[in-house]
């Protein structure tokens, strides 16, 4: 017979779950189906949740990555996560009703590294290769910017030129990670620009932060969010680095009850593009094995919102 967890305390993280420029993305594609109708097409997934691309799908937006999945005339949204250049003027040139849902705190980088081009820069890019807002910064520019991934490749790195280099990260890294990089890069270049402000967004900064609190508070954390989601990812590799026991669930159904044995203080949080639906749905399987209370941690309160592009307020 196997043992039952004995679960006693749920304890939340502050803040957790939506961001300002999901909030953003998804209110995009809604408000675009409301004015233009099904279907909307939208390049990549408008944001990393499975249940929000599903929810959206259903309501009659199609997620295409090839802009000839598109027909001429149709209603075209790029995702939070911002798209190269090229893909931009292929969709300016065919015509397409656009809607940029790119986040804003994605595209001040965008429109960092076009500034900086012109005055004959060069770029380091640290993030994940092949993560769409990486593709989509890198893509800024027909050459001269090189993704870092880690301290290795720092040191193998070959720009054509120094005098003038600057470093860029994607939004949604881990904050020490970025900083442990950045170093290595600073090492190497000592001279290198880096931005007046970090580009990790205050959302990736505030939920590694209230995961870093948490996970000195309970006994296992679970981090609500899609594989695909790098915040999300990154939230759970803040928690196990603390030292503490961290599972990442995309819904309820995928909790193991086996994650609880003689942990009775469960730490909950979700990423940035995961719904607070979601969470409500754990903390209900929380109970069902035995929770009696829920507790929210204090934390920072977030106020930052983004308006709607033009054609759509």
């Amino acid at each position: 017979m196997s043992a039952t967890p004995q679960v006693q305390e749920i304890v939340l993280a502050e803040p957790r779950g939506f961001c300002a420029g999901v909030d953003r993305a998804i209110d995009i594609v809604e408000h675009a189906l409301i004015k233009f109708g099904a279907p909307v097409y939208v390049r990549h997934e408008i944001v990393h949740n499975t249940h929000v691309v599903a929810d959206l799908r259903n309501r009659g937006a199609i997620f295409i990555e090839d802009l000839n999945e598109v027909p001429p005339g149709a209603t075209l949204v790029f995702s939070a996560h911002g798209v190269p250049k090229a893909v931009e003027h292929e969709a300016e040139r065919r015509g397409f009703r656009i809607f940029d849902a790119t986040c804003p705190l994605v595209s001040k980088v965008h429109v960092e590294v076009a500034k900086l081009h012109r005055e004959g820069y060069e770029f380091l890019m640290i993030g994940h290769k092949g993560h769409p807002e990486v593709e989509g910064t890198m893509g800024q520019l027909l050459d001269g910017i090189y993704l870092v991934e880690d301290v290795e490749d720092v040191a193998r790195v070959q720009p054509r030129q120094t005098e003038r280099l600057a470093v860029v990260t994607q939004t949604t890294l881990s904050v020490d990670d970025a900083a442990e990089i950045t170093r290595a890069v600073v090492a190497r270049f000592p001279t290198i620009r880096q931005p007046k402000q970090q580009d990790i967004c205050y959302a990736t900064q505030n939920r590694q932060d209230a995961v870093k609190v948490l996970s000195t508070a309970v006994d296992v954390v679970i981090v609500v969010g899609s594989p695909t989601s790098s915040n999300s990812n990154r939230l759970r590799d803040v928690a196990q680095r603390q030292g503490t026991p961290s599972y990442m669930i995309d819904h309820a159904d995928e909790l193991q009850p086996e994650w609880l044995l003689d942990r009775p203080r469960v730490g909950l949080t979700a990423g940035a593009s995961a719904p607070d639906i979601l969470v409500q749905g754990v903390i209900a399987r929380l109970r069902a094995l035995g929770a009696q209370t829920v507790r929210k941690l204090p934390g920072v309160e977030e106020t930052v919102r983004f308006p709607l592009p033009k054609g759509l307020r």
